[in-house]
């Protein structure tokens, strides 16, 4: 019971210091014509609430692509259009079409700080608390340890709630997280649909894509693959894909609707480094 005392005092500590750095100024504020990732975001949840899904990714009259045009992949666009529809319901202005560029107030700034924290709640901490705790051979003091320095990282808060305003880092990094947790559990399809689920909501995931698709190779060849690892491959691969597919359904209805979120989320075009 002291170890989860403990780590419910780590948790409001980073939730404080959280919050905290949410209460200060963003990038871009008060500073057209873009405004910053503030508005990035807050265009994402006008654009994704009031055009079809079909032109999400396309450059159109009501959706011009240099302005802040959706980049990141559709989980990222859904998770926009869930917001959208909350800030519809609190005030319509935050989201309408066109008129709402470069809106800004200390409403909409608390709701934009607070639908960060709810993705922090719901994905990201207890992700942490779950991987601090389940580190084997380790004191309780020092699982403590590593849930505090990982809420406390100051990179990754003064990003999501500071200068970068709510860019949801911590979404992507919390589905990873529960990737980990599953392969390590023994759970390797839940934690591969985790690991899907971060990709499909931020590309820079791939990253750690490698690391993970060789481990759970692995898991493969040491169970045999004329036997119960080509079994578990199956079912991985079918995973991968089911995840794949459900998360880009609404694009792949066409050839040129898949290509072009391909394009967005990876600008060769424009410069890797765009």
């Amino acid at each position: 019971m002291e170890k989860w005392h403990l780590m419910t005092v780590v948790v409001l500590i980073g939730l404080t210091v959280r919050w905290t750095v949410s209460l200060n100024s963003y990038s871009g504020a008060g500073k057209p014509p873009m405004f910053g990732d503030y508005e990035a975001q807050r265009h994402w949840q006008e654009i994704t609430f009031n055009l079809p899904v079909k032109q999400w990714y396309f450059n159109s009259s009501d959706n011009n692509l240099q302005y802040w045009g959706l980049d990141y992949p559709p989980l990222t666009a859904y998770h926009s259009l869930l917001c959208a529809y909350v800030a519809k319901f609190i005030n319509p202005d935050w989201i309408a079409l066109h008129t709402s560029r470069g809106y800004e107030s200390q409403a909409h700034k608390l709701f934009m700080r607070t639908t960060v924290l709810i993705a922090d709640l719901l994905i990201y901490i207890p992700a942490v608390v779950l991987y601090s705790c389940c580190l084997k051979e380790i004191s309780t003091k020092k699982k403590i340890a590593n849930a505090l320095c990982i809420l406390l990282y100051p990179g990754l808060i003064l990003i999501d709630y500071g200068h970068f305003q709510n860019i949801y880092n911590s979404v992507s990094l919390g589905f990873a997280l529960w990737g980990v947790l599953g392969v390590s559990c023994d759970w390797d399809l839940l934690g591969s649909l985790a690991f899907c689920l971060a990709i499909n909501y931020k590309q820079m995931e791939l990253y750690h894509s490698l690391p993970f698709f060789c481990f759970l190779l692995g898991k493969c060849f040491k169970k045999g693959l004329k036997g119960k690892g080509f079994v578990l491959l199956i079912k991985l691969a079918c995973t991968v894909v089911a995840s794949f597919i459900l998360c880009w359904l609404p694009f792949c209805t066409e050839r040129e609707q898949a290509l072009q979120v391909l394009r967005r989320l990876f600008p060769v075009d424009r410069g890797l480094f765009e």
